[in-house]
């Protein structure tokens, strides 16, 4: 019989000073963790950072989770203020954009300009979201969270998260499906 360690019990572990406890919470919530920070900053490089940054705090501070049963509640948490605090530091830099010329590491000139343009797109519709919306639908449908998952991750009704999930997708559509570029991609498929 296989038996799933509960993160309440990794998290005690943890606590013990049992490291690969905490690399197990890691491998857990990482993607989960990613998914919100990208949600929060609207930057891939962004979302690492605070990433990475959240579960340094997570360890340092794990003996305040109060229920380590809830640990990734607790976690989500400290990636949503640890991404908020960064692009609150970011907004305070102004950065030079990058030149036009600047090596790739794409390959193709034409699918990765359709790519790249279809990235910028999908995520500036994705910035348009409220943050809540934008975090289920990248939970939901970037990471393959259950609505139940995500209620009890971002301890919300389930139904709110559908609805959030819903308004959030038909938001995007009407968003994208209007842009020709999507088109001439559906063309092609």
């Amino acid at each position: 019989m296989i038996r799933t360690t509960t993160d309440g019990e990794l998290v005690r572990r943890a606590r013990a000073g049992e490291g690969r406890a905490f690399g197990e919470l890691i491998g857990r919530y990482q993607r989960a963790a990613f998914a919100v920070a990208l949600a929060v900053t609207g930057s891939r490089e962004d979302a690492e950072d605070a990433t990475q940054e959240s579960f340094l705090v997570a360890l340092e501070h794990l003996e305040d989770c109060r229920s380590p049963e809830r640990f990734g509640g607790w976690l989500m948490t400290i990636v949503r203020n640890r991404s908020r605090n960064l692009v609150r530091r970011e907004a305070l830099r102004q950065t030079d954009p990058i030149p036009i010329g600047a090596r790739s590491r794409r390959r193709g000139p034409d699918g990765d300009t359709e790519t790249a343009e279809l990235r910028r797109r999908l995520e500036q519709a994705l910035r348009g979201l409220p943050e809540v919306q934008r975090e289920i639908v990248l939970l939901h449908d970037l990471e393959g969270w259950k609505h139940r998952e995500i209620a009890e991750r971002l301890e919300l009704p389930p139904g709110t998260v559908r609805s959030h999930l819903h308004f959030a997708r038909k938001a995007l559509r009407a968003e994208l499906d209007g842009e020709q570029w999507i088109q001439s991609i559906r063309e092609r498929a």
